[in-house]
């Protein structure tokens, strides 16, 4: 039996929660959805957690996702696109978002328990290297106190990291090497990937709620101009702590309206501002709202 193989089926019968670390391009989520097929065969309630903010596999990007699988046709592309529950962060990169990421993923994490869920499978970013990789890592550890942790290397690349691991926490860690015929994906590919999940989240039907200036986390500074707000995306607040969804503004210069864009049908209780701006061809762009507040 191969070794990728043989964790599997192990894993997938015993394991509580199991993360899957590695870098660009490594296999997680071919290795996390092979997971979720197993746990189902063996009888098992599935969550799937998605904790990379830019290709997702679970939903759209820029927000910590999570489905529940219950049969083999969960795993549908279609199916999984449409997450059951999100986190909104904002961002497509995990730097300068440690917070709302771990935050994000412990509170999908007890929510996917409170559903059934008996083994749930963490996706993560292929954020591995530097410090900030491992602080990042380390704290994700930490909150989702995984059974076992999957690394996929190419080489030593991991080392630092799976040794924080054995060190800090009782986890099981199981190195292997990057799964066979993963090939590189160009930084146009991924763009591209990223714009197909914006897509497809966004597709009619679309709702269109007008917006009042008051709803907004961070809160808008006095003498606001609402039209740098246009375009940005935000995440859509249950008022309950949890998020909804995500959407993007949309301002009429014309009638100085502020509107909502989403395909959740029920309208929120408030907005979070996120850091990216979503073009209509569903390219992002980069926003700093501090500087587009002119705060520190």
């Amino acid at each position: 039996m191969d070794p990728y193989q043989s964790v599997v089926d192990r894993v997938a019968g015993t394991a509580s929660v199991v993360m899957l670390v590695g870098a660009l391009d490594s296999g997680k989520s071919t290795l996390g959805t092979g997971l979720a097929a197993a746990g189902i065969q063996a009888g098992r309630v599935v969550a799937y957690l998605d904790v990379d903010l830019g290709r997702k596999t679970v939903g759209p990007p820029t927000a910590v996702t999570m489905r529940m699988l219950h049969e083999p046709a969960d795993l549908e592309p279609h199916r999984l696109s449409r997450p059951d529950a999100i986190s909104f962060v904002g961002a497509t990169s995990p730097q300068g978002q440690l917070l709302p990421l771990v935050v994000g993923a412990g509170r999908l994490r007890t929510l996917a328990r409170a559903q059934g869920a008996d083994l749930v499978v963490v996706d993560t970013s292929g954020l591995v290297s530097g410090v900030y990789g491992q602080i990042l890592k380390y704290h994700k550890v930490e909150l989702l106190e995984p059974d076992v942790v999957i690394g996929l290397a190419r080489g030593e690349e991991l080392d630092p990291i799976l040794g924080i691991v054995r060190r800090f926490f009782p986890s099981e860690v199981v190195a292997l090497p990057v799964l066979p015929d993963i090939r590189h994906t160009s930084i146009d590919e991924r763009a591209q990937y990223r714009e197909a999940n914006f897509r497809e989240y966004f597709a009619e039907p679309l709702q269109r709620w007008r917006v009042k200036p008051t709803v907004f986390m961070p809160t808008l500074p006095a003498l606001f101009d609402p039209a740098q707000l246009d375009r940005l995306l935000v995440g859509l607040s249950d008022g309950k702590g949890g998020s909804t969804g995500i959407g993007y503004l949309e301002y009429s210069a014309g009638d100085g309206v502020m509107r909502l864009i989403s395909p959740v049908a029920e309208g929120p209780k408030a907005l979070k501002l996120g850091s990216v701006r979503l073009e209509e061809d569903f390219r992002i762009r980069r926003v700093d709202l501090r500087n587009l507040f002119g705060t520190d």
